[in-house]
């Protein structure tokens, strides 16, 4: 199958497994990140080193014209900042991190972990005009842990990643012609600054469920009207004005001492 994949490294794994199964992987479109807290080097250095061509210009209409005048049978996403414009005679797939209805939206996996669900998974399903709507062809759970972190939620949606894809290519016309609606869901508003934000007057618990919840993402701490910015275990340079940033030890009750 020649495909167009489409997204960041957050799910690398996908375009891994899609050229492991036989998929000729025409072109990637990926998107300029800060290389701290979202990636694209995994992204590119396959692209690089697969001689495919690449580009970190937003898709568009005309893009997806073009690439079905070249051949493409499929485009497939996996973290993209930007709309993609749907076209009717092409498959278009996107991969989601949580179990679809639930969860819509473009950063459920905090809200996941922040509102104590025992449960969540990864869909594949079809892209539409409305974000996470279109009907699904694959999904798989996993469980919550009481501990879990941003890392480790991403960890476990990456590890189901393998085989869905190996299921999807070999199985693509009966999942694609046979996808189930979703039915009525819920969309998750992305978090704001104000849910990553710590104070001094919060439990070591109430602190730990933001820090497990944002691991490797920008999180605040306020005091007396001051406010320092961080990303838990990572060392950051200065990004925003105001804000001096700092690497944390290790350990989430070490983090809020050291702040």
């Amino acid at each position: 199958m020649k495909i167009v994949y489409i997204g960041i490294d957050l799910f690398f794994p996908a375009l891994r497994a899609l050229a492991d199964n036989g998929c000729k992987i025409h072109k990637i479109f990926t998107c300029a990140t800060d290389n701290i807290t979202e990636f694209n080097t995994e992204i590119v250095s396959f692209a690089k080193e697969n001689k495919i061509p690449y580009t970190l210009n937003k898709i568009t209409r005309e893009d997806i014209i073009t690439l079905i005048e070249e051949g493409i049978e499929c485009i497939i996403c996996g973290g993209y900042y930007y709309r993609i414009p749907i076209v009717e005679n092409i498959p278009m797939l996107n991969i989601h991190p949580t179990l679809l209805p639930i969860g819509r939206g473009m950063w459920p996996m905090p809200i996941i972990i922040m509102e104590g669900y025992e449960k969540s998974g990864v869909t594949i399903h079809k892209m539409e005009e409305e974000f996470d709507t279109g009907e699904i062809l694959l999904q798989r759970e996993f469980n919550i842990a009481d501990d879990e972190t941003h890392k480790t939620y991403m960890d476990k949606v990456c590890n189901l990643l393998e085989d869905m894809i190996e299921e999807l290519v070999n199985n693509f016309d009966s999942l694609y012609n046979n996808a189930l609606p979703q039915g009525t869901g819920e969309y998750f508003k992305a978090p704001d600054e104000r849910v990553y934000t710590l104070s001094g007057d919060m439990t070591v618990k109430e602190a730990d469920l933001i820090l497990r919840a944002f691991y490797g993402y920008e999180c605040f701490y306020e005091d007396n009207g001051k406010k320092i910015c961080f990303v838990y275990g990572k060392a950051v340079k200065e990004k925003k004005q105001g804000y001096k940033y700092y690497k944390l030890k290790d350990g989430y009750i070490e983090a809020i001492k050291t702040i």
